[in-house]
């Protein structure tokens, strides 16, 4: 089976249940069907796309996305979702890597693309889909593509600056979709809310398609807000909700969350960083549940990798648990692979069903994430306590977790680097009490420069994505430097901790 082949599935199995649920539209799994036919129908006579292609996706959560990342899929095509909020420059890399044919969007999102266009990128705008396939073919097509064909593309940066584009096979995130569907009890009567965009790999692989898998009813809306989760609960009597701590935190805060009704939700579940003791207590009282889930992993890995469960909170929130999820092993190691003691420190690194299957045209960085037994490496330092849970320390690599969202640091300075005042700038996550973690900047200046955060703010806009921007700026006489020249981010995380 491949992924759109449940969608055919759940048409004909629960053709009048809901599928998918926006602020102004409803859809049965019978009409997804169909117009996820009739979308392949157009993209293949009208846009020519064909298998093995790659189409890019610049929607926000809503009914046109998920209508098209399964109408590419049933072509054979791959997926190459990309956030909305990058900047033209960055969307353009990605668009050039991936080779993409095609790119959808819609009129909220369409800003960073039009240069592109006007350029000669052929480019779809999507914004009423019922209008706009009305009367087109809605014959069934069958996906043929095999298990092992490559099917998504997830771009997520690395510390050298570029993007780089995860690929992924049917097999791998449908391994990823069935973890997350048996771990969280998925059943076809569960109401998912996604709210954290589909863009990124968790709400994709372990909403979308995990809950597709089980036949699911998908409520999703463009953004989150503490107002929209309340409300959406209350509502759609939603049953499971994935979102980063921030999400959680800001939400508790809420003066009015004691008196909603938020009966209906069996799951609340977050990722991209763990709920110390005290947030967690925060948030199980602000939302009158214990049913809290922590998991971890990274887009390489699907993502999958190991859980918190609720029962664990009281005396481990924190930790990212103690067991990897189904079809997922995890293990501590040192330098040289070596299994380490309890309360020692070793880099964290995941097998299983779900991983990548290489880097996109990035041979070497593909061969330098997994290990010679086929292990892939996370970068996460841990230790492991002596009851056998896992707690994330601090990372190999310079990316900043802030509000779940991975913010790499060179690329910034890279930004940075162009300002005509700048001589030297150095990126770090500072502590944040919601965030997790904040953007910080640390800059030596070339000449003078009046108004320095506001000037280098206005000269980062055009480059970079609105949540990459520093929020805090710090001008120094000089960065910390070891022998060989190498700023020592340490000194300067420490000097901020």
């Amino acid at each position: 089976m491949n992924i759109p082949g449940y969608v055919a599935r759940n048409g004909r199995k629960y053709t009048r249940n809901e599928a998918v649920i926006t602020p102004n539209s409803r859809h049965s799994w019978g009409e997804l069907d169909i117009h996820v036919n009739q979308l392949a129908s157009y993209l293949r006579d009208e846009q020519g796309i064909q298998d093995g292609d790659r189409v890019a996706l610049l929607l926000p959560n809503c009914y046109a996305f998920v209508v098209s990342y399964f109408a590419i899929q049933r072509l054979g095509a791959v997926v190459v979702p990309i956030n909305v909020r990058l900047a033209t420059p960055e969307l353009e890399y990605i668009l050039d890597d991936s080779g993409a044919r095609l790119a959808i969007t819609c009129m909220h999102t369409d800003g960073s693309i039009k240069p592109i266009h006007e350029n000669g990128f052929a480019s779809l705008w999507l914004d009423d889909v019922n209008a706009m396939l009305d009367g087109l073919p809605a014959d069934a097509i069958v996906c043929d593509s095999d298990p092992e064909d490559p099917c998504c593309l997830l771009y997520t940066s690395g510390t050298t600056g570029r993007p780089k584009g995860v690929l992924f096979n049917h097999s791998a995130l449908l391994h990823v979709g069935m973890m997350f569907a048996v771990e969280m009890h998925y059943q076809p009567e569960s109401r998912l809310l996604s709210l954290m965009p589909f863009t990124h790999s968790a709400p994709l692989n372990l909403s979308l398609v995990g809950g597709t898998i089980v036949g699911c009813t998908h409520v999703i809306a463009p953004t989150f807000t503490p107002d929209l989760l309340l409300d959406l609960v209350e509502k759609e009597r939603t049953t499971h909700f994935f979102g980063a701590p921030v999400a959680y935190l800001l939400t508790a805060q809420h003066p009015d969350v004691a008196n909603r009704d938020l009966s209906s939700m069996t799951h609340w579940i977050y990722g991209g960083g763990p709920l110390a003791g005290d947030h967690a207590k925060l948030a199980q009282k602000a939302f009158h549940s214990e049913r809290f889930y922590c998991v971890y992993g990274l887009t390489e890995a699907g993502p999958t990798g190991s859980l918190l469960l609720p029962e664990e909170h009281a005396s481990k929130a924190g930790s990212v648990g103690k067991r990897a999820a189904i079809f997922t092993e995890v293990r501590l190691v040192d330098e040289e692979n070596n299994p380490v003691g309890d309360n020692e420190p070793g880099e964290m690194q995941i097998i299983g069903e779900g991983l990548m299957l290489e880097y996109w045209n990035k041979p070497e960085a593909t061969a330098d994430t997994f290990t010679s037994d086929g292990w892939l490496r996370t970068g996460d330092i841990a230790i492991r306590d002596e009851d056998g849970f896992y707690w994330i320390k601090d990372r190999q690599k310079d990316l900043i977790i802030s509000g779940g969202v991975n913010v790499y640091p060179r690329e910034i300075e890279d930004a940075l680097a162009k300002h005509p005042a700048v001589l030297e700038a150095a990126v770090i996550g500072i502590p944040h009490e919601q965030w997790g973690e904040s953007v910080k900047a640390c800059v030596v200046l070339k000449a003078e420069l009046i108004n320095v955060e506001t000037s280098l703010k206005e000269h980062l806009k055009p480059l970079l994505a609105d949540y990459k921007i520093p929020r805090h700026i710090e001008v120094m006489q000089e960065l910390p430097h070891n022998a060989n020249g190498k700023v020592l981010k340490h000194e300067l995380r420490a000097m901020n901790s």
